[in-house]
């Protein structure tokens, strides 16, 4: 089964407080899976890498084999394509959890679009700061 991942992570303040945003669709384009999670005081860097952790884990829990991750991050999309490198330690531990969750799937691609497509996670980063009074 195949799901399109759409993510996004944000901080208020860089660092401040963070969450991350996650929409989870089927080919059909429903959504199987919506939701957010809070992060503390983060970088933005830090709430995007984790965004897309947290969706690999939860297409994993749904079954998938084959995902498609959106992502408005350009940083977290090359890097994770193997166009840039990883060069701050933090970002470098993320990277390889991100990197071992790809691994468990058939076929993983990585695309960038920018933040006006991505609207339905960026929702639900802001639904998490916001119920937080951030």
């Amino acid at each position: 089964m195949k799901l399109h991942i759409y993510t996004d992570g944000g901080s208020r303040g860089n660092p401040g407080p963070s969450a991350t945003g996650i929409v989870i669709k089927n080919e059909e384009g429903q959504n199987v899976a919506n939701y957010g999670e809070y992060l503390g005081k983060q970088t933005n860097n830090y709430a995007e890498y984790m965004a897309i952790i947290s969706g690999l884990k939860k297409a994993k829990e749904l079954g998938a084999d084959e995902v498609d991750c959106i992502v408005d991050s350009k940083l977290v999309c090359e890097q994770l394509n193997r166009h840039w490198k990883v060069k701050e330690p933090t970002i470098q531990k993320l990277f390889i959890k991100a990197w071992n969750e790809m691994q468990q799937f058939k076929k993983v691609t990585i695309k960038h679009i920018l933040r006006v497509g991505n609207k339905e996670a960026d929702a639900e980063v802001n639904k998490v700061l916001d119920s937080r009074n951030m």
